[in-house]
């Protein structure tokens, strides 16, 4: 496997301060070949683990713009490594290509479809890569652009740090974007914040009336939720200003899923903040308790909870407002979405960075066309150069250390 070199860069002329002005006049120009990218992975939708072909299209686009790039890492996965023209701080930006399987589409689907923005995610992070490589002399430090497979099923991000992504390239820090139901030209963050983990609990009964009594305990169960999931667009818009809202009832939460199978209760749950896994499970060995026979057990450790660095995000809101107006960044005061994880989180228990969501719900459209997951969800494609905008500054900005 053949790594790009990071932590040094070439010294080959006076660098210059990679202005707003420049990016945009290089997005301006590459807008329509990334609009027609995107399209290109849209059309071709690819279960987690199995991104053969998307992730063949990134590598073919990071090679043309002159990065160093390895292609199977982790499984599918892709590194590009960007040398600026001036030492400075290796800075990793992350995206992911995977589709949404089927099982996970509300309401179900015939097949995996690109139905939570993983292919506006690669675009942007293409697009960032080429308009850097475009104005690498003005670029300080090193860039490594890590296009990650399995994202939905959370094991991607694992296969990657396990064949050294991290360590290899030297990385100091990463970033990553989300799309979020926010109307486009805005990005949220959520510093302290984030989206919640993961955890898993089977409860087997004993007895003759074993699954009457494991649908009686799955009801217990379900009823520790103190936020479900929406069931209609007014729910979903209720549950965007609650994630706005300081100590509002998405600030700290459960949501459980308990399943009756025969004398079997299968369980999982997010809540926040992550420390409450062990509040919770004690609440299911309670609940358990009093049922014949029952036995409680939890498989795994619970999938960590990704929260944002507070320091980061707050240094990234300041750049969004300077790049494209007050008006740019909305704040979350809670995790979001709630009933959602996201393995970017094992990136960031090794090293700092910021995660935001990039606003993608166009003027008049229904909130379910800019929520993921949701079958109709369409996002604006305007928001692809705006995002391109926005993350070519900042990971400039990091790159050559300032506010580092």
């Amino acid at each position: 496997m053949v790594w790009g070199t990071a932590g040094s860069a070439a010294a080959d002329g006076p660098a210059e301060h990679l202005a707003q002005g420049s990016v945009d006049a290089e997005v301006a120009r590459l807008e329509r070949g990334l609009i027609a990218l995107r399209r290109n992975i849209h059309r071709h939708p690819e279960m987690p683990g199995k991104e053969r072909r998307t992730a063949g299209a990134v590598a073919r686009e990071l090679r043309a713009a002159g990065l160093t790039v390895t292609t199977g890492v982790g499984g599918h996965g892709v590194v590009g490594v960007l040398r600026g023209s001036r030492p400075g701080r290796t800075v990793a930006y992350r995206a992911d290509m995977d589709a949404v399987p089927p099982q996970d589409i509300v309401g179900g689907g015939p097949a995996a479809a690109h139905l939570c923005g993983h292919d506006i995610h690669t675009t942007v992070a293409v697009g960032v890569a080429q308009v850097l490589a475009r104005l690498r002399r003005q670029l300080s430090g090193t860039v490594v652009f890590v296009f990650q497979p399995a994202e939905e099923n959370l094991t991607g991000a694992h296969a990657m740090l396990d064949a050294g992504v991290l360590e290899r390239t030297r990385v100091e820090e990463i970033h990553a974007l989300h799309c979020g139901p926010f109307p486009v030209g805005r990005f949220a963050v959520a510093p302290g914040y984030g989206l919640p983990g993961l955890d898993k609990a089977e409860v087997t009964l004993a007895g003759q009336d074993a699954p009457d009594a494991a649908r009686r305990l799955a009801a217990d169960l379900g009823a520790l939720s103190t936020v479900t999931p929406p069931r209609t667009p007014g729910d979903i818009e209720q549950l965007i200003t609650d994630a706005q809202t300081p100590d509002g009832p998405l600030a700290r939460f459960v949501t459980v899923r308990a399943r009756a199978e025969g004398s079997k209760v299968s369980v999982s749950y997010r809540c926040w903040p992550q420390e409450r896994y062990t509040e919770v499970r004690e609440d299911i060995r309670r609940l358990a308790s009093p049922y014949a026979g029952a036995g409680v057990r939890f498989p795994v450790e619970p999938f960590p909870a990704m929260v944002c660095p507070e320091r980061e995000t707050r240094l990234l809101a300041r750049h969004l407002h300077r790049a494209l107006g007050r008006d740019a960044v909305t704040e979350l005061h809670a995790a979001f979405p709630p009933f959602s994880g996201e393995d970017f989180a094992l990136y960031l228990n090794r090293v700092p960075g910021t995660f935001a969501f990039l606003g993608v719900r166009a003027p008049g459209a229904p909130v379910t066309a800019s929520y993921p997951h949701y079958p109709d969800f369409a996002p604006d494609e305007r928001a692809i150069g705006i995002g391109v905008r926005a993350m070519t500054g900042w990971i400039a900005e990091r790159t050559a250390g300032r506010g580092a």
